[in-house]
């Protein structure tokens, strides 16, 4: 092979690896329209297994003042520092007529600490009371556009989308957070009330989506 051979060669296996690395950058960070205020709830019927091993929907668990979503997992810092007042929400307002799921659609294969097992685990350590399940195909996070987690998605009584966005304006420290943009939010529902702020920027992980197969 001559040298101006053996360079083209070179050039065409790094060209084929940035492909490779822009192809699974995309896989990780999808761009998907996400849910506009006063959208209806998508995927609502799709199965999920939940953590208890039972096989449940968003229509299921369906409240009758309202219903939350919540797209999060195990391994990423953001969802991290604010399970615990997630869990705490959770819990609560599904006494208050909201039903709430959290769903995790990553591929377990990039973190396996999102595998089904640990999700398991991590529900009973926490004392959740609401599903936990896994979105098998990431189709239901498409479906809401979703893009990171957490990331929270409340619908009205009649199923319209009221707010989304993030959880409160301080993940770090939950003593100085100023701003419980969820709490509040889930509280105006639960009242029957649209919320005062009903979008904010969510932050956290990027969700690490599964290959696409079709949807649900």
């Amino acid at each position: 092979m001559t040298l101006e051979n053996c360079m083209k060669t070179h050039v065409r296996i790094a060209l084929a690896s940035i492909v490779l690395v822009v192809a699974a950058q995309n896989v990780s960070a999808e761009s998907n329209p996400v849910l506009t205020l006063g959208s209806a709830i998508p995927s609502a019927t799709a199965k999920m297994k939940n953590v208890d091993g039972k096989l449940v929907s968003i229509h299921d668990i369906a409240g009758n003042k309202g219903t939350l979503v919540v797209f999060t997992c195990n391994h990423c810092p953001y969802a991290k520092a604010w399970e615990k007042r997630v869990m705490a929400l959770a819990n609560s307002f599904s006494n208050q007529g909201i039903g709430v799921i959290l769903i995790n659609a990553n591929e377990p294969a990039a973190y396996p600490e999102d595998a089904f097992p640990e999700m398991q685990t991590r529900a009973k350590s926490l004392g959740l009371r609401v599903p936990y399940v896994v979105d098998d195909t990431s189709n239901v996070a498409r479906a809401f556009g979703a893009s990171v987690t957490p990331e929270a998605f409340l619908f009205m009584a009649d199923g319209k989308l009221a707010y989304h966005g993030t959880i409160d304006d301080n993940r770090a420290d939950p003593d100085k957070v100023t701003a419980h943009y969820l709490g509040d939010a889930l509280a105006a529902v639960a009242a029957g009330h649209a919320p005062t702020t009903t979008e904010t920027k969510s932050l956290g992980c990027s969700i690490k989506f599964r290959a696409q197969t079709g949807r649900p």
